[in-house]
């Protein structure tokens, strides 16, 4: 199906914040999220305070931002991190992705007014942020049968 049949839409996404991270070069920033142990802070904008209510009782949350200084590229075979192979691009987490939109569980420490400190940011200075959603073990952890290509770097 194409995008006409499906009378698809384009999306205008717009930062509700910024994220600040000690990376400077992408040869700098952690593979994932999950092996990072870096601080960074959240800056909320403003117009967007009141939607932070209640966030200081989370521990993790989910961020959700742009790969800002990703090139563009049309190519959907990939070459991750941990692999020599070319995978899918939605088959890895690679950054270089048709919609340059990237996420990480990161550990909440503290909330002062708009700014969010955590722990576990793997993503460059400067990232604009799009979204905030609460990790939620219930709803995010699941129990998997299969890991595809990273079955064979998993336990290494």
């Amino acid at each position: 199906m194409s995008a006409e049949f499906l009378n698809m839409r384009n999306f205008e996404f717009k930062p509700i914040g910024v994220i600040h991270t000690p990376f400077k070069e992408k040869s700098e920033t952690p593979i994932q999220f999950s092996r990072s142990t870096a601080l960074g802070e959240i800056e909320v904008f403003p117009e967007f305070e009141e939607g932070l209510t209640g966030i200081e009782e989370l521990s993790h949350i989910i961020l959700i931002y742009v790969f800002h200084e990703a090139l563009n590229s049309n190519s959907l075979l990939v070459k991750p991190f941990l692999d020599e192979k070319k995978h899918g691009i939605f088959a890895t987490r690679y950054y270089t992705r048709p919609n340059p939109i990237g996420f990480s569980v990161v550990k909440l420490i503290e909330r002062n007014g708009t700014r969010l400190q955590v722990e576990w940011v793997d993503m460059l200075d400067g990232t604009p942020l799009l979204d905030i959603k609460p990790y939620v073990p219930e709803f995010d952890v699941h129990k998997v049968d299969k890991l595809g290509w990273y079955a064979a770097r998993a336990h290494k």
